[in-house]
């Protein structure tokens, strides 16, 4: 039993019609679910991913009314969204100098070359060279060439103060593989001086793509992040069905890992708890999909809402704020 990649990360904005604007019209994603969180609807909760909304390729946002994050450890540094090749990355260098997105030039960090970039609120983002991952699916309303558009999540990386308490986790509880360690960016370290090393581990003993790599990156001196815009709430891992979803449930039971229990976000199946660094983690199934309450081709056309929060549909729309964009 093996998680089999990075089901979605969840960040958070202060700014949703910004963040729309953003992650459709410059980075090319596709919105393909408009909803609000389940736990606290009077905030949108966004959903960006590839033209077919694949698992692995979301990237999703809770709108909240918050200050900027305050960067530190225990915290998501870092979220890298797989690309096909160099010329690829040669084209968003361009693309992001033409629009003013605050990023960096070619680079090679851990082995791959790489774009690190941050959207208007100082969200860490990376484009990573990735040709040997799934092919993902182009979104054709999207603003980006086919070739050039983002494949999916993949690495992501997160700070703790120190790595043995993650690794047994990591290693023990959730069957990841340690492969290989580099210097961090510069950017992305917090620790006095400057410099950290991340650890890799890899969801399988040899991961296909970066899609299936946790980079954990060692930062005992820095302070603690604080929460905020900018920010990351979770992480999510996949797992393919209901039957390996029980058997995680089942697992965290056994080595009394607190935990959410199994949670049923309509759209998917999610187990919540927090690795030893205080990040959450979540495990989320493939299925049902996004296709569930609307057709693949309108997906994010509308508010949706899961049928047990339908009935309050005029109470929690009178609620929300206008985006003020819409889709292609």
């Amino acid at each position: 039993m093996h998680l089999t990649g990075f089901h979605h990360l969840t960040a958070v904005t202060a700014h949703a019609p910004q963040n729309l604007a953003f992650y459709t019209q410059t980075l090319g994603l596709r919105l393909v679910k408009k909803t609000v969180n389940q736990d606290d609807t009077s905030a949108y909760h966004l959903f960006y991913a590839d033209g077919a909304a694949s698992p692995g390729t979301d990237i999703t946002f809770f709108d909240w009314p918050v200050t900027k994050e305050r960067r530190g450890t225990r915290s998501v540094v870092r979220t890298g969204f797989r690309v096909r090749s160099s010329d690829t990355l040669h084209y968003w260098v361009e693309r992001f100098a033409e629009r003013g997105v605050a990023h960096g030039g070619i680079v090679d960090l851990g082995g791959r070359e790489t774009v690190l970039f941050e959207d208007a609120e100082g969200q860490r983002l990376a484009l990573v060279v990735d040709g040997a991952g799934e092919a993902g699916h182009a979104w054709e309303k999207s603003p980006v060439p086919a070739e050039h558009q983002v494949l999916g999540l993949g690495p992501i990386t997160v700070s703790v103060p120190e790595l043995e308490p993650t690794e047994r986790v990591l290693t023990g509880l959730m069957n990841m593989h340690k492969m290989r360690a580099y210097e961090a960016a510069a950017s992305d370290a917090r620790a006095p001086g400057g410099a950290a090393t991340v650890h890799v581990f890899g969801m399988t003993e040899a991961p296909r793509t970066a899609a299936e790599e946790l980079h954990v990156m060692v930062e005992p001196g820095a302070g603690r992040s604080h929460p905020g815009a900018g920010g990351v709430h979770h992480v999510a891992f996949r797992t393919p069905t209901f039957e390996e979803y029980d058997a995680w449930a089942e697992r965290l039971r056994e080595a009394a890992v607190p935990a959410s229990g199994p949670v049923d976000r309509y759209y998917f199946r999610s187990l919540y708890f927090r690795e030893p660094g205080g990040i959450l983690f979540e495990i989320a199934t493939d299925g049902p999909g996004f296709a569930a309450d609307e057709p693949l081709e309108h997906l994010g056309d509308r508010l949706s809402l899961p049928p047990f929060l339908e009935a309050r549909r005029a109470e929690i729309e009178s609620r929300l704020k206008p985006l003020g964009l819409e889709q292609g």
